[in-house]
């Protein structure tokens, strides 16, 4: 009577018990997007559809912003199949090379597309567009675009004077020599000119949205060498510009959110050695950005890289993990917003001139996968050039990059 007393009070515990979550998976796979081949495969971006369909564009063409043939490209992976459609073209500026794009879902399930046209073969000449779809869930095709806009850079009448302030800032107790400071009185000079200040900025990675509310985009410039963001909080209605965010050359912001609700940016350190992952704060929702600095763990060298918050209040940071170099790509995890990462294991990572992996992209979906594309360039006596290029699609989970790379 006691042993069927017990071994029921046990049962009846362990039925009302909570369920215990099963062990994170941590295997990794991963695939090229379409085969390798000749032609200039760069800049990816993914998102996820509500639909729960993989979606990444790109940019082809015969090189960057000289090539005039240079298109936005788009692939699906179906979620019923399991496998990548054929690519497709997703935005063309006929006779202009289209170049740098990003996507976004919005919390109305509007797909957004953005990216650059390069008026005059000089990223300094780069005008910004973007497309709106409802219709992007079919399993083959592009979009179906609703508009097609203009997002025009204009910052305010005291862009120069903020500039200045900035700069001052961030090179307080720098002893500058001469090429640091021809860039700063350059600087000074283009902020301070109208049609200078309003051309050339152009998008990286993801946009950011805010509360559901504001959506980011973040912008930078190569003739500046430095970021700010774009925001709207209509959803493109209109559109207003935080001030600069001025450091040695970082460029092409990626936002997260901090736990304090504070906005956190990582940029690409276009600027002299040592390279790191650069870093700003915004405490009023990205309109005011803090003094750039030098990560002290993450290097750079010279490269795009993409910060991400993952649902349980994680930050990752997926980037080439070398000071020059694009042969070591890495994905990190951080449970103190970014402050250390002790989590660090590589997607890709070989000898110099080995290969190059490189503008990565990365989201986690809604079943707690995570998901990168980037850029792969490996040698291929087939291809012109020696190299063959396409865009690679990863998928793994934060169980598989706590494990790290001895795993």
């Amino acid at each position: 009577m006691h042993i069927v007393c017990v071994v029921t009070l046990l049962v009846a515990a362990n039925l009302l018990a909570p369920a215990r979550a099963p062990a994170e998976e941590s295997v990794r796979s991963g695939a090229l997007i379409f085969p390798l081949e000749g032609l200039h495969n760069h800049g990816s971006c993914i998102v996820e559809c509500p639909n729960e369909d993989l979606l990444v564009c790109w940019f082809r063409g015969s090189g960057e912003r000289t090539a005039d043939d240079v298109r936005i490209m788009g692939a699906r992976r179906v979620k019923l199949t399991g496998k990548w459609t054929l690519p497709f073209v997703m935005g063309d500026t006929p006779g202009f090379p289209d170049t740098n794009c990003c996507m976004i879902v919005d919390p109305q399930s509007r797909l957004w597309l953005f990216w650059p046209t390069i008026l005059a073969h000089r990223w300094e000449t780069a005008v910004m567009n973007y497309k709106i779809s409802v219709d992007y869930q079919m399993p083959e095709g592009p979009p179906v675009w609703k508009s097609h806009s203009n997002l025009f850079m204009k910052p305010g009448h005291d862009f120069a004077s903020k500039v200045q302030t900035k700069t001052d800032e961030y090179l307080e107790g720098i002893p500058l020599a001469g090429l640091a400071r021809a860039w700063v009185a350059r600087n000074l000079k283009m902020a301070d000119d109208k049609l200078t200040r309003r051309l050339g900025w152009f998008t990286r990675a993801h946009p950011f949205i805010l509360d559901g509310q504001r959506m980011l985009v973040g912008l930078y410039s190569d003739g500046f060498s430095f970021s700010l963001a774009a925001y709207t909080d209509d959803w493109g209605q209109s559109w207003n510009f935080s001030e600069p965010i001025v450091g040695g050359g970082n460029i092409q912001p990626s936002f997260a959110r901090t736990r304090d609700g504070s906005l956190l940016t990582y940029m690409r350190d276009n600027g002299p050695p040592p390279k790191r992952v650069m870093v700003s704060q915004s405490a009023d929702r990205g309109r005011t950005w803090s003094k750039v600095y030098d990560h002290p763990e993450l290097e750079n060298p010279g490269s795009g890289l993409e910060l991400a918050n993952l649902a349980d209040g994680r930050l990752i940071c997926v980037y080439n993990d070398t000071a020059r170099g694009r042969h070591s790509l890495a994905v990190s995890l951080s449970e103190d917003d970014g402050k250390s990462w002790p989590w660090t294991r590589h997607l890709e990572r070989t000898e110099p001139g080995g290969g190059r992996f490189h503008y990565p992209s990365i989201i986690q979906s809604r079943d707690g996968r995570l998901h990168v594309s980037y850029s792969y360039f490996v040698p291929d006596p087939e291809q012109a050039g020696g190299e063959g290029k396409s865009i690679k699609h990863a998928e793994f989970s934060a169980a598989w990059v706590m494990q790290g790379d001895g795993a």
